[in-house]
């Protein structure tokens, strides 16, 4: 791989990162956020989110929900644990997808493709190339774990 391959692969992951972590923290910071307003509009898979609506369910999902962006973010800015972190992102991007979902649309101005579909796409490219070696802890651990 070029460095210049290097650098945009460290640049995409680090972008990324500082977006899921200000989207996380920003959740954090806030004591009156919840999901249960995105949650309510399901369009798809409505039984399901509606019982992630549950008032015993609810606050277990909006502290994974808070927490699992901010430490996502995390992951990818240190590039540690990219891999396990990218493939954990890669499934809440898809649990934000599926209750916009209105096949083929996608919440209001999307066909098929929204924004979560291109952030998981984004980290399945991160787990492909293995971003966390790359400028990364990762890679610093695996020079000494070798």
């Amino acid at each position: 791989m070029t460095k210049t391959q290097k650098l945009s692969i460290f640049i995409l992951r680090l972008s990324l990162g500082f977006l899921m972590f200000y989207a996380g923290i920003t959740k954090v910071m806030d004591s009156s956020w919840s999901a249960a307003g995105y949650l309510k509009g399901s369009k798809a898979f409505s039984p399901f989110y509606s019982f992630l609506l549950s008032p015993s369910v609810l606050p277990v999902i909006n502290f994974l929900n808070e927490w699992g962006l901010t430490l996502l973010g995390i992951s990818l800015i240190f590039g540690v644990f990219v891999r396990l972190s990218s493939v954990l992102g890669i499934v809440l991007m898809i649990l934000y997808y599926l209750p916009i979902l209105k096949f083929p649309y996608v919440g209001e101005h999307s066909y098929l493709v929204d924004e979560h579909i291109i952030y998981s796409l984004v980290l399945l490219l991160l787990i492909t190339f293995n971003s966390g070696k790359i400028f990364g802890f990762d890679g610093w651990f695996y020079k000494f774990h070798r």
